[in-house]
């Protein structure tokens, strides 16, 4: 490059940096940074313990963990008439329209706390019929408004004052609630064995007109009984997943352990696992494909089954397994061609990751870092958690009328319960009741719940971010140490990573905070759009959803790229200890300095490490698939015995990448914390012995930088 032509980029870009015999690795002599923006986030942290205080106040969680009657009585609550009551039962539920009107809101019909679920089939007219049957009347008063004791009051004041409801059907209780036990009994769907019942006005019904009505209380049904197979399989097999992922963690260190002695080859060895593991997957697909050749119902389609709760039936269809084995084969092919045109490219990685692999044994305590960086998180998650519950749950008692909407013009309006009879309305609307509706109310604080809950998800979101900058930024001062340590390790400050989580700390705060806030509203923005995207998937404006779809996507890149940002500015931070604007900018104009290292080295890099995730979730989901099926014949009978083998196996895999992930992100801090580290040093220094390099000279070696003659230098 000629000198004016470096002159112009470099004054696009920045000036490079020149050298400083005083300079030694992280700046010791710090200032404060960004005081305004720790202020800022001290009062907002006081803000979120205010908020969670008043919420702590208001709310009342046994709006969640107890099902509330009509008249907004908790079920099983001690001390009042439903103490022994603790599940809720519904006398008219072909009205709950959907599941989440059974779970979460109140049904338009009356609700009863009883003490157990319905366990026979009975109609009002079937009582009548019965009324002089004591044991039969005793029985079915159980499940009508307490204090009614009339079995001659007629059929249509009863359901006109719902009194009792029309019929009981035999139930179970789920989630505190009393759903109907729908069986199937030789392919025919039954109700406690019956498939044909009168209604109220003594007509006669199929159970297949119950289901179909109540088509959203099945889909529960079924997915709670899909939800306590797979509770059986975490009961029974938790032990064996806890050592799997006992496993993943040894193998995750003694990877990282043994990549500083033999970087080259454990990752050739691992890029040859990973395509290996893939293989293997390719011709178990293609084996369970061809031995399904002719099976009864192999050929079906995934579109003719439909939707299935067992697993197992999509893996006895071939269209299933030809689907994994294309999807395998495609990434087979993409890793491989990746390999092939990185190849040159590989050694440059290998060297830098076995600088990496070095800083990490000197600074092993670094491993153990993310552990921090869990609990900090999960102290952000329980009290959004927490907070969140106290504050949807703050609300009143809110009543209103329960009658017809098509002919009672006062339904759904606000009511008393304490007064309603005294008011025209039962005149009016004959069969009208005031019946609790939701939790709300009128007042100041109640009106502003949904922007409380949103303050909630931001600083949520803040807390969060700030924590992993945190990390990040105590992780790049402790690598730096290390780097711009001319001597390794005599040179290496002690306790690096205690120092550095120090300054950060004590002078950084309100830089991490300004960061962590600029990419929390980005993130806090995108929330939003989701949720009008939910609003608006109805929406017949095809222009609206293509605008939103545009925000969306340009929202998200954003967010990646105010990510990457951040992280560069934090090792800058973590080195010089300037604000976190100025960081920034040095930061991004050192990249785009040194942009084709970035787009080669960085990102092979973490190519790599991405691989070596993939090997370690692979080799043990591998093994866990082997034990599971028990087809490892020295301890088959170890095995537990499950509905779905599945469920302990992706709980595996899934833990296993997320613990390997744990330790490479230590990792990828480190590699890109020396890159950069690395890209200053060429500035710096020109490898004179006025002016030596800071990296080792295997590094030195493989990057193809030469050492400059000292006469030549001086001159």
């Amino acid at each position: 490059m000629a000198i004016e032509e470096q002159q112009n980029y470099y004054g696009k870009h920045g000036e490079p940096r020149k050298f400083d015999p005083k300079f030694k690795g992280p700046v010791g002599k710090r200032y404060c940074t960004d005081v305004l923006c720790c202020i800022i986030f001290v009062l907002v942290i006081l803000g979120y313990i205010a908020l969670g205080i008043v919420a702590w106040i208001h709310g009342d969680p046994r709006k969640v963990v107890y099902p509330t009657d009509s008249t907004g009585q908790f079920c099983g609550q001690k001390g009042t008439s439903n103490e022994n009551k603790t599940i809720l039962m519904y006398f008219n539920i072909l009205r709950c329209a959907s599941p989440v009107v059974l779970i979460s809101l109140q049904c338009p019909t009356t609700q009863l706390c009883v003490s157990k679920c319905p366990d026979r089939f009975a109609t009002y007219l079937d009582m009548q019929a019965n009324r002089y049957n004591r044991s039969y009347w005793e029985y079915y008063k159980q499940f009508c408004k307490p204090g009614f004791d009339n079995p001659w009051k007629s059929i249509a004041e009863v359901l006109r004052d719902e009194d009792c409801p029309s019929m009981i059907i035999p139930s179970r209780p789920f989630l505190k609630r009393c759903f109907p036990d729908f069986s199937t009994r030789k392919g025919v769907l039954t109700v406690a064995n019956k498939t044909m019942f009168k209604d109220a006005s003594g007509q006669m019904r199929n159970v297949t007109d119950l289901r179909e009505a109540a088509n959203g209380i099945n889909n529960v049904l079924d997915a709670r009984a899909f939800g306590m197979k797979i509770f059986e399989d975490y009961a029974s097999s938790w032990y064996w997943i806890l050592i799997a992922l006992f496993i993943a963690m040894v193998v995750s260190l003694l990877f990282l352990i043994l990549l500083r002695f033999t970087a080259g080859v454990l990752f050739w060895i691992f890029i040859v696992g990973v395509i290996g593991v893939v293989g293997y997957g390719i011709w178990h697909c293609f084996w369970e494909y061809g031995s399904l050749k002719g099976a009864p119902g192999a050929d079906l389609t995934i579109y003719d089954i439909g939707l299935q709760t067992d697993f197992r039936v999509y893996l006895q269809l071939r269209q299933t397994w030809l689907a994994f084995m294309i999807i395998l084969c495609i990434v087979e092919v993409i890793i491989i061609l990746m390999l092939i045109f990185l190849r040159n490219r590989i050694r440059i990685a290998i060297a830098l990751l076995k600088e990496g692999s070095r800083a990490i044994g000197y600074i092993m305590s670094t491993l153990f870092y993310p552990i921090v960086t869990f609990i900090l998180i999960a102290i952000c998650i329980s009290y959004w958690a927490v907070t969140a519950v106290f504050l949807a749950t703050s609300g009143q008692p809110v009543y209103q009328v329960m009658a017809n909407k098509t002919l009672c013009q006062y339904a759904a309006i606000a009511c008393n319960p304490e007064t309603f009879n005294t008011t025209n309305v039962t005149k009016l609307c004959p069969g009208a009741h005031c019946a609790f509706a939701f939790y709300g109310g009128e007042s100041f604080y109640h009106q502003y719940i949904l922007v409380f809950q949103l303050c909630n998800v931001f600083v949520f979101l803040w807390l969060v971010n700030f924590s992993i900058a945190l990390g990040q930024c105590t992780l790049a001062g402790a690598f730096a140490s290390y780097y711009w340590a001319y001597r390794k390790p005599a040179d290496i400050p002690t306790c690096p990573l205690f120092s550095s989580f120090g300054r950060a700390i004590r002078y950084h705060t309100g830089s991490l905070a300004f960061g962590s806030l600029i990419l929390a509203l980005v993130q806090i923005v995108r929330i939003i759009l989701e949720y009008l995207d939910h609003k608006l998937k109805a929406s017949q404006n095809a222009f609206a959803r293509f605008l939103l779809c545009c925000l969306k996507c340009c929202f998200w890149c954003l967010e990646k790229f105010i990510k990457f940002i951040n992280r560069n500015a934090y090792i800058m931070i973590a080195m010089y200890g300037k604000n976190f604007c100025t960081s920034a900018k040095e930061a991004f104009f050192l990249l785009m300095r040194n942009v084709i290292r970035v787009a080669v080295l960085d990102k092979v890099t973490d190519f790599l490490l991405f691989l070596g995730k993939l090997l370690v979730a692979g080799s043990v989901g591998v093994l866990a698939f082997f034990f599971f099926t028990r087809k490892i014949p020295v301890i088959t009978d170890e095995a537990p015995a499950l509905n779905y083998y599945w469920v302990p196996l992706l709980t595996v895999i899934i833990g296993s990448y997320l613990i390997a992930h744990g330790f490479f992100s230590v990792y990828a801090m480190c590699v890109d914390t020396l890159f950069l580290c690395f890209c200053e040093d060429l500035e710096r220094n020109d490898g004179s012995a006025s002016k030596p390099y800071f990296m080792s000279p295997n590094l030195h070696r493989i990057l193809g930088k030469k050492e400059v003659n000292p006469k030549k230098a001086k001159g």
